[in-house]
């Protein structure tokens, strides 16, 4: 366990395309962490995209602390990370991450993808943007 801090190797591994699995605090016990896409940004936050009714959203807001576990998938080495932080609600820039997101997890030259890309952007979202303050990893 360390500080909030990222080293340039967790950066390395949070910048492929893995799933993460968020938890937010004030749900039920045992949390039951949900798959997402996310992206590290430069300044060492993650973030997502959600809808802005969600109920993350909603618990967040009571209760802004969050968690997000990346594994590395099988057939590699034994890795994980985890991030957890103070969470904010962003009402900007999700479309964007949301475009850039899809490009990364997607194959965009697929058009059933491209169309589902075009759903995704026709919808309201806000970003969540979790900063750090306990890194915890493994790798074997």
């Amino acid at each position: 366990m360390s500080n909030g801090t990222l080293t340039t190797k967790d950066l390395e591994f949070l910048r492929r395309p893995l799933h993460g699995f968020l938890s937010v605090a004030a749900g039920p016990l045992p949390p039951q962490p949900r798959p997402v896409w996310f992206e590290v940004t430069a300044e060492g936050t993650i973030q997502l995209f959600t809808a802005p009714d969600s109920l993350k959203v909603r618990r967040l807001r009571r209760d802004p602390r969050a968690s997000i576990v990346v594994a590395a998938p099988v057939g590699e080495r034994e890795r994980w990370l985890s991030v957890a932080g103070r969470t904010t609600v962003e009402p900007d820039g999700a479309h964007d991450l949301c475009a850039r997101l899809a490009a990364r997890y997607w194959d965009l030259d697929d058009p059933a993808r491209a169309d589902d890309l075009a759903g995704i952007l026709a919808a309201d979202w806000v970003r969540l943007v979790i900063h750090p303050e306990t890194v915890s990893r493994y790798a074997y």
